[in-house]
């Protein structure tokens, strides 16, 4: 117990420049790689070719970084990239004998992380395969999403509890007339963990229990918000779909098929802590040897979930740490423009929207040490939430 005490008071947190530095560099790869992954998204496009080349820019921009350091740097995909289309809700990142092609007019979630040095950083946004405007009930989805991310953001502070958060988002879906998915969890983010303790429930149920937390100075949060125009509650159609896995360190158990074996030993050698994709993986072998170890709990699965046909399922996921300055969300990238079909009226949701993220500091000016955007920033904010509540793109 006590050896767990020390290596908590060990850990490393924003208090570090340098901590801080490592996320903001995975953050800047993340928002670019988000870029170019839209950019690939044409009709006819393969999604497998297209989550690749997300995957592999990730790879190549982490490996150029910290290369001539004398203690090895662990960094790369922390999260595969998918690409969730129409009313698939989440985890869509098709193997290479997958044929699947994008079309005009489809809704796509793109969702994709990386680290640096275990540093994690994720993000996912929606956008619509076509030109012009989004109007209609994909608006309204899309709509409820960001203006949920904009809230979310201005409620994870210090100070503030989970529960708050879950109860204000359910509030915005609601006023554009649509659910938020249950059984998506906004994590708490640690060196190497991806899904920490502190958790904030997406839609509370009797059968969802997460413990109370209060957000604290210096702690690190993937805001995840999927919403829908139709029920919320997505389900797995086939488990074959499924192709991303988390190694689950904490289990053992002796595999009996020799393919398994295989597999295992090299999810082990390759992606010990990290979230990969079976892409990544010998594809017949893999095939046989996942079933084994998911079905004695070696690897945690993230299953592919659908909505119905005809539901319109939007995702914003980004990335926000919680520095003595204010909330700083690093992940973003803009929306196209929004006609949804609801405007928001309701005062309590403005007022959210109204807040600032930054905290005001007594006496003295700006730090010398603010990013070349952090003024225009803070003044930009009642305008950008004009934006979100008129359905226009509101990023930072």
């Amino acid at each position: 117990m006590s050896d767990e005490e020390t290596k908590e008071e060990k850990e490393l947190d924003l208090t570090s420049p340098e901590v801080v530095t490592k996320y903001k560099n995975a953050a800047e790869i993340i928002n670019k790689a988000l870029q170019l992954v839209l950019s690939e998204c044409k009709p006819n496009a393969k999604v497998v070719d297209v989550c690749e080349k997300g995957d592999a820019f990730i790879r190549e921009q982490t490996g150029n970084m910290y290369k001539n350091v004398k203690k090895k740097i662990e960094r790369g995909v922390a999260f595969p990239t998918c690409i969730s289309i129409n009313n698939t809700v989440c985890h869509f990142s098709p193997l290479a004998s997958d044929e699947m092609v994008l079309q005009e007019g489809d809704l796509l979630k793109i969702d994709m992380g990386c680290h640096i040095d275990g540093f994690i950083v994720v993000a996912a946004h929606t956008h619509v395969l076509q030109g012009g405007p989004v109007s209609g009930r994909a608006a309204d989805a899309i709509a409820a999403a960001n203006t949920a991310a904009e809230v979310a953001l201005r409620l994870v502070r210090p100070g503030k509890k989970n529960k708050d958060v879950t109860e204000a988002v359910q509030k915005v879906a609601a006023a554009y007339d649509c659910k938020i998915v249950e059984g998506v969890l906004s994590h708490q983010l640690k060196q190497f963990v991806i899904d920490g303790n502190k958790v904030i429930l997406s839609v509370s149920s009797p059968e969802t229990r997460v413990d109370d937390a209060e957000f604290e100075e210096n702690e690190v949060y993937a805001i995840d918000i999927v919403t829908s125009t139709g029920e919320g509650k997505p389900r797995l159609l086939d488990e074959r779909q499924t192709t991303i896995y988390k190694r689950a360190v904490d289990k053992n158990y002796h595999l009996k098929m020799k393919a398994s074996r295989f597999i295992f030993s090299e999810i082990n050698q390759k992606f010990p802590i990290m979230p990969f994709t079976a892409r990544a993986l010998e594809e017949k072998r893999a095939r046989l040897g996942l079933v084994e170890c998911v079905n004695h709990d070696l690897l945690q699965p993230y299953p592919v979930l659908h909505e119905k046909p005809g539901d319109y399922v939007a995702h914003i996921k980004f990335t926000v740490l919680l520095m003595p300055n204010g909330s700083d969300r690093i992940t973003s990238h803009p929306l196209q423009e929004l006609q949804p079909i609801k405007t928001i009226d309701d005062p309590e949701i403005k007022a959210w929207l109204a807040l600032g993220t930054k905290t005001k500091k007594k006496g003295g000016g700006k730090k010398k040490k603010g990013k070349k955007g952090e003024k225009a920033d803070e003044s930009a904010e009642p305008e950008a939430m004009d934006a979100t509540l008129n359905g226009g793109a509101s990023q930072e």
